[in-house]
C-alpha cells in the first residue's frame, strides 16, 4: 500500500530531510512549515498519517493535534526536542499514537512509522471480542458500547483490545508496552496511564480496574 504521509515541520533542513528520507521508502510525502499550512492540507487531502513538529510559529503541534482529533482518527508521530515527561503526556492526553525526541535516527524513525502504519491499518482475524457492554470487532478496529460506536485511536483500540483478550489477568505496564508498541520502548511507561484514562473516559464503563502498583485488568 502506498501511505500518504504529512510532515509537518517548521525547520526546512529536517523538513527537507525527513521528506527525502521517506520517499526512498516509496511513501508519498506532503509538507508543510507550521501548523496553520498543516491544517489546511489536512482539511483539503487524505493521509494515513501526520509527522507532526511541536514548536511551530502560528499553531503548535499540541493545538494542532487538538484539532486532528476532535475530526479525525488518523495516526499521528510527535516528532520534538521537548524531552520533559509532562510534554508527552500532554500529547499523549491529546491522543497521538507515538512520540519521538529531537535528535532522532532516520532508521528509528522508519521502524516507528512502519509500526504505526502497521497497528492503523493491519486487518486482525480475530473477528470479536466482547465483556459486558463492551463489543470490539477485531477485523474493522472499532469499538461498541451498548451498540454505538465509540472512536478509539489505534493505540487505545490496541490497549483495549489487549485487555479484552486476557480477561480478569492483570498486565503489568511494561507488558502492554511490549506487545502494543511492538518494539522496544525506552521511555516513561506511566504513558499506559495516560491511554487508560482516555478509554475510560470514551468507554464509561466500570470494567477497566487499575491493580496498583502493577497495571491493569478487565473484570466486573
Amino acid at each position: 500500500m502506498n501511505y500518504h504521509i504529512l510532515v509537518v515541520e517548521d525547520d526546512q533542513e529536517i523538513q527537507e530531510l525527513i521528506r527525502q528520507f521517506l520517499m526512498t521508502q516509496k511513501y508519498t510525502i506532503e509538507v508543510a512549515s507550521d501548523g496553520l499550512e498543516g491544517m489546511k492540507r489536512f482539511n483539503t487531502q487524505s493521509f494515513d498519517l501526520i509527522l507532526l513538529d511541536v514548536m511551530m510559529p502560528n499553531l503548535n503541534g499540541f493545538e494542532m493535534a487538538k484539532m486532528i482529533r476532535n475530526q479525525s482518527n488518523t495516526p499521528i508521530i510527535m516528532l520534538t526536542a521537548l524531552e520533559e515527561e509532562e510534554d508527552q503526556m500532554k500529547g499523549f492526553d491529546l491522543g497521538i499514537d507515538d512520540y519521538i525526541t529531537k535528535p532522532f535516527s532516520f532508521h528509528v524513525l522508519i521502524r516507528r512509522v512502519e509500526a504505526v502504519l502497521r497497528r492503523s491499518y493491519h486487518q486482525n482475524t480475530g473477528n470479536q471480542l466482547s465483556f459486558n457492554e463492551i463489543l470490539v470487532d477485531c477485523d474493522a478496529y472499532k469499538v461498541y458500547v451498548n451498540e454505538i460506536e465509540i472512536p478509539l485511536t489505534t493505540k487505545e483500540f490496541e490497549i483495549l483490545q489487549l485487555l479484552l483478550q486476557n480477561e480478569k489477568k492483570v498486565l503489568t505496564r511494561e507488558l502492554i508496552v511490549e506487545k502494543v508498541w511492538g518494539y522496544d520502548y525506552s521511555g516513561e511507561t506511566r504513558m499506559i496511564d495516560t491511554h487508560i484514562k482516555n478509554i475510560r473516559k470514551k468507554l464509561d464503563v466500570p470494567c477497566i480496574k487499575t491493580v496498583k502498583g502493577i497495571g491493569y485488568k478487565i473484570d466486573e
